[in-house]
């Protein structure tokens, strides 16, 4: 029963990941269509991104009232609503309003499952349910593709796409029952009798505000800057290394392909490490091997160096965000864990939205060539606050243990 509700989690995470980059897959031939400018892209993905956020935040207060079946199926609902709305969209107009449903939908519906799995599953499957995430967002421009190629095509890619999300949605809508199952399996077993009385010993949260217990704030600057490398390093990488390695657009293209790779199977293979290694010890290797990918990128090596700096920066990512969410309960208790999530969502979607926009603001006053020590900053600021959350939470466990 366990492992049956597992599978539904899992293709969940591959229909999350499904939409995020059919935008841009899409958008020329979206475009031309309705006769878009376009920066129009960046103004729909900017709204998205603000939907997601939003509803990270309110996400806390609604799943305690709904559960998370519920607000899963909804927002996969949602998901698949907006989506047909793209196939429908006759302007720009009705891309922007049906743009705002798909940021909700997304930011509830991955708050939910991360928390879920974080409470319930062990480590092994959240870095595995992100590598499906993975899967997803591979397979949304491959069946975007299959039908771009002819007139206004684009909008039946954005209509299958739509028929995958309401047969998710159907599958959830058939499994409530079976999450209150195993719900009602789990609720008395020793595992969460030992976490409740863990949380009362280490410290009484129950009557804090989330944001007042120690460490927060650096695991959302943790999660804040995480993003910002992950998605700085997939939209400016290109341009590094055609404008400063003066590699072709096809070479550079396909060499930022192989940082996808990296993260991908990295957070396959990282689930099987969670066998014989903590969530922190990954978190730290992780971030150090992604400094050092990214201090080869500065270095003035040959031009290989670079390749294995993107490779090395992809396979240092792809264990510190399942890890970073998997350890929310474990960090700050379970009463508070799914307001913190949908926080640490938020600000890992704050990141993604602007601090790639900031490194393309100032490069195109200076240089592209700035790009890697921006990397190496982003990174070396996400290993500070996760060192200082590290030592907050050593101090703590040995305060509560003197009592």
């Amino acid at each position: 029963m366990t492992l049956l509700l597992l599978l539904v989690i899992y293709l969940a995470f591959i229909s999350l990941g499904l939409p995020d980059p059919l935008l841009g897959a899409a958008w020329p031939v979206i475009q031309e269509d309705i006769g878009a400018p376009l920066e129009a892209a960046g103004y729909l993905f900017m709204i998205i991104s603000a939907g997601t956020i939003i509803s990270s935040l309110l996400s806390g207060r609604v799943i305690k009232r709904f559960g998370t079946s519920k607000v899963t199926f909804v927002s996969v609902l949602l998901t698949a609503g907006a989506l047909l709305g793209f196939y429908f969209a006759p302007s720009i107009i009705w891309l922007v309003v049906c743009a705002i449903p798909l940021g909700l939908g997304a930011g509830a519906v991955d708050t939910a499952l991360n928390n879920y799995v974080a409470l319930h599953y062990k480590a092994h499957h959240m870095s595995w349910l992100h590598s499906f995430w993975g899967v997803g967002a591979t397979l949304g421009p491959i069946i975007m593709a299959q039908f771009i190629t002819g007139q206004q095509a684009w909008r039946n890619g954005y209509l299958t796409i739509a028929g995958i999300q309401f047969a998710l949605a159907a599958i959830l809508l058939f499994s409530f029952p079976l999450w209150k199952r195993v719900a009602q399996n789990r609720s008395m077993t020793l595992n969460e009798k030992t976490e409740e009385i863990h949380d009362e010993g280490q410290e009484n949260t129950k009557h804090k505000k989330p944001l007042q217990i120690k460490g927060v704030k650096f695991a959302l600057l943790s999660f804040l800057f995480y993003c910002g490398v992950e998605t700085t390093v997939g939209l400016w990488g290109s341009s590094f290394l055609v404008n400063v390695k003066e590699l072709s657009a096809s070479s550079a293209a396909q060499w930022v392909s192989l940082y996808w790779g990296g993260l991908t199977v990295g957070r396959f293979l990282t689930g099987f490490v969670t066998f014989k290694l903590s969530n922190r010890i990954l978190i730290r290797i992780g971030q150090i091997i992604a400094l050092v990918g990214a201090v080869l990128l500065v270095l003035p090596f040959p031009t290989t160096f670079s390749l294995a700096g993107f490779i090395m920066i992809g396979f240092g990512l792809a264990p510190i965000f399942p890890c970073m969410l998997h350890e929310t309960p474990t960090r700050f208790g379970k009463t508070h864990s799914q307001t913190i999530m949908g926080y640490q969502m938020a600000l890992a979607y704050t990141g993604s939205t602007f601090l790639p926009p900031i490194l393309g603001m100032i490069a195109s006053h200076s240089t592209i060539a700035i790009f890697p020590f921006f990397i190496v900053i982003y990174i070396a600021i996400m290993l500070i606050c996760s060192e200082q959350l590290n030592t907050l939470l050593r101090n703590k466990n040995l305060v509560s243990k003197e009592i």
